[in-house]
């Protein structure tokens, strides 16, 4: 077994991980007893799903920023320029990096203790499935940091304290292990729908797209995209997508586990979050929108981001007819910006409208004549890069929640973060068909269009349609950067598409680009084995 800093025991001060710390610590006798009882065991279970929120619960960037589709407000909002430009990342970048890589970290140790409790614990019939799910959290733990990083540190053991020597496994060693624990989870955990624990779909689609971005790599097997479409279509088991695309993403009035599409999420809930609303909750909705805030009148909104905007391109890949354009962006603002969700408008007045790509002089003509008072944004003037100050960019109100309370920049939502849902499932079906059977991929891809509302069938497609797909279904929903560096399009779709970017930005040390992200550097010093290699765009 290979030695490995223990990250999230080893940084408490560096990255605020104190309660994890002193939950472990208090009394390793007591938590050792208790951990050896069935209802102690279920509690360390469940603290594997809690370090979920960790990993997705803060700010977006290392998932969505630097891409294609999202980039800051001209003049207005502050990025991570490491991850949003590229230029200024290296080993002490922050932004998200240090976050994502001890996050993960914490998140293996934690499943690394389950999995040694299991053999211990008092026995009974649900010890194996609740050992499949905690292989499935900490494969997802991996498949994140080696897609980030590359190669990373292999642990499988427990550890009471922190070891600070430890080896660089390669990524196809990382990529074995998610495999061989993913394999393991589908043949323990439970079947039936989604009921907040991992079950066989999830660990189906997982599968899917680990085999699907293991394709890609060097050492990828000839074999793994019909793998991944075969798990795909595991996952799919025949379901149809027949919710409607807006109402998957309207703000519920219950947990959103009942939605039927959904096969994994990061779970929260406003009871949950009762004892400090503005820090147990999450900030998807945050970085998308230029408003956030309670009731206040459209005029008078409370906080704004200008990060992570729509790109002019990311608009500009809706039709008329694609019912995903409404679902996904704002493009009315009424006099109170929640009366789209609750009903409640008190002046009946529209404020803000935003004219897609399609809509005609005459269109937006008889849209004023209509709204008395609206301030329209012509098509072309609303997306990231040609803004500059409240309302001028259009608002994205996919993941809005009129139940958060408002405070600047804080984790206030509660909505579920969806990891997982059958929508993607499809278009990861799509992509790895595309190079087994592309006549079956276009069943795939064509059944995600016909949910949106678009009539006309494709009857052809590369990987460039693929990606442009799953931009109109999945914006914002933590995949891009991953969609982009896994289809190898990273450089060239960013740098076309986003303002930020040029082609340049991305060259590194020792002529190698940017694609993977630097270890941190914080990490490497502490490592008392200094042949641990940095990437090399880095050194």
């Amino acid at each position: 077994m290979k030695k490995i800093l223990l990250y999230g025991l080893s940084l408490v001060s560096l990255f605020s991980c104190s309660e994890f710390i002193e939950e472990e610590n208090l009394s390793f006798v007591n938590a050792d007893e208790y951990y050896r009882t069935a209802s102690g065991y279920n509690a360390l279970v469940n603290a594997n799903y809690a370090q979920l929120k960790e990993i997705y619960g803060n700010d977006a960037y290392v998932f969505e920023a630097g891409t294609d589709l999202c980039a800051v407000g001209s003049g207005r909002g502050t990025e991570p320029e490491g991850l949003s430009r590229y230029t200024q990342l290296n080993p002490s970048s922050d932004g998200g990096i240090q976050e994502l890589y001890a996050s993960c970290y914490k998140a293996i140790q934690t499943a690394n203790m389950a999995i040694h409790y299991s053999t211990i614990t008092e026995q009974n019939s649900d010890v194996a499935k609740l050992v499949g799910e905690v292989k499935y959290l900490r494969a997802n733990a991996y498949f994140l940091l080696v897609q980030t990083f590359g190669g990373v540190g292999i642990v499988t053991e427990y550890f009471t304290s922190p070891q600070l020597s430890f080896d660089r496994n390669s990524a196809q060693e990382v990529y074995n292990l998610i495999i061989n624990d993913l394999t393991d989870a589908l043949n323990n955990v439970g079947t039936g729908t989604f009921n907040g624990h991992v079950n066989k779909r999830a660990v189906q689609h997982l599968l899917a797209k680990v085999y699907l971005t293991r394709a890609y790599e060097s050492f990828g097997s000839a074999t793994d995209f019909a793998t991944a479409a075969s798990y795909a279509d595991d996952a799919i088991a025949g379901q149809g997508l027949t919710i409607p695309f807006a109402t998957l993403w309207a703000p519920p009035t219950g947990n959103e586990i009942i939605n039927a599409e959904t096969l994994f999420s990061v779970q929260y809930s406003p009871a949950s979050a009762s004892t400090s609303p503005t820090q147990l909750g999450h900030k998807q909705a945050n970085w998308y929108s230029s408003y956030l805030g309670g009731p206040e009148v459209a005029t008078s909104a409370g906080w704004r981001s200008y990060n992570l905007l729509p790109t002019q391109f990311a608009l500009s890949l809706y039709t008329q007819e694609d019912q995903r354009f409404r679902a996904t962006f704002m493009v009315e603002v009424l006099w109170r910006y929640y009366g789209h969700f609750d009903g409640n408008n008190p002046t009946g007045k529209t404020r803000h409208y935003y004219a897609p790509q399609w809509a005609t002089p005459a269109d937006i003509t008889s849209y004023i004549a209509s709204h008395p008072g609206v301030q329209v944004h012509q098509w072309g003037t609303y997306g990231a890069g040609v803004v500059s100050s409240d309302y001028q960019t259009i608002p994205t109100k996919k993941f809005d929640d009129p139940k958060a309370p408002y405070a600047t920049n804080a984790k206030v939502s509660t909505r579920d973060i969806i990891l997982s849902r059958l929508g993607e499932t499809y278009l990861i079906a799509a992509e790895a068909y595309l190079n087994t059977n592309p006549t079956v991929g276009l069943q795939r891809l064509n059944a995600v269009r016909a949910r949106a509302g678009i009539t006309t069938p494709l009857t052809t497609y590369d990987i460039d349609t693929v990606l442009d797909e799953r931009a109109r279904e999945l914006f914002g929903e933590y995949h891009r950067w991953f969609d982009l560096k896994r289809t190898n399009k990273l450089v060239e779709r960013a740098s076309l598409h986003n303002y930020l970017i040029n082609a340049a930005n991305f060259n590194g040390a020792n002529g190698v680009l940017k694609i993977l992200r630097p270890i941190p550097q914080s990490a490497i010093d502490l490592n008392k084995n200094k042949n641990f290699p940095q990437n090399p765009a880095y050194l």
